[in-house]
């Protein structure tokens, strides 16, 4: 039987204190149209995060990737500054493609996300690792839906099948370029071939 081998990181309180911060942000909240606590989601991008490789800066970031844009804008940010350091608020920022007050609209989709993938075309790599963890995640959890329940997923969003299926396509042209680890890029690439091949 083979040695175990250590884990290439060893997490400090701070991840602790990031996994509390993030339940309590996200406690009253569920995955879109289910009953799912919506932590589920930042823990399974944390996960990913850390399973390729990614520093704890990188994971407290992706627990707390959200919690910008769903749970109070600018004041959110401030806080995790203050907590987690100014690299972590950074990443936060970086993959937040709305930062309005809580209880003010957002703008419309189409307009938001394409603002957001201009501004990914030219983010760093802490800020490009944490994004492609967080789209595989979503994707992957599209996938298990249409394969459950089929076209009915599409009754979630605020925008239609086609608007989301190109969305994902310049995702993937955009974290390809920023030379993301393939181990994130290849079962996104599949995901994204699933949501294609269902919808057309």
């Amino acid at each position: 039987m083979s040695k175990p081998l250590p884990p290439h990181i060893t997490l400090t309180d701070r991840f602790v204190t990031a996994v509390l911060y993030a339940t309590t942000m996200h406690r009253k909240q569920s995955r879109k149209s289910t009953t799912n606590p919506y932590i589920c989601h930042p823990l399974g991008v944390a996960s990913l995060v850390l399973e390729v490789g990614g520093d704890e800066d990188q994971a407290i970031a992706a627990l707390l990737h959200d919690v910008a844009e769903d749970c109070g804008g600018e004041p959110r940010l401030q806080e995790i500054k203050d907590i987690f350091g100014p690299r972590v608020e950074a990443i936060v920022r970086g993959c937040s493609d709305s930062i309005a007050p809580v209880g003010a609209p957002k703008v419309a989709y189409e307009i938001r996300k394409r603002t957001h993938l201009e501004h990914l075309s030219v983010a760093d790599t802490d800020i490009l690792l944490v994004t492609a963890a967080d789209k595989l995640h979503n994707a992957r959890a599209i996938v298990t839906d249409l394969q459950t329940i089929g076209s009915e997923v599409w009754t979630r969003f605020n925008a239609g099948p086609d608007e989301i299926t190109n969305y994902y396509r310049d995702m993937l042209v955009v974290l390809e370029a920023g030379k993301i680890t393939d181990k994130l890029l290849i079962p996104l690439k599949s995901a994204i071939y699933f949501i294609e091949a269902y919808h057309d």
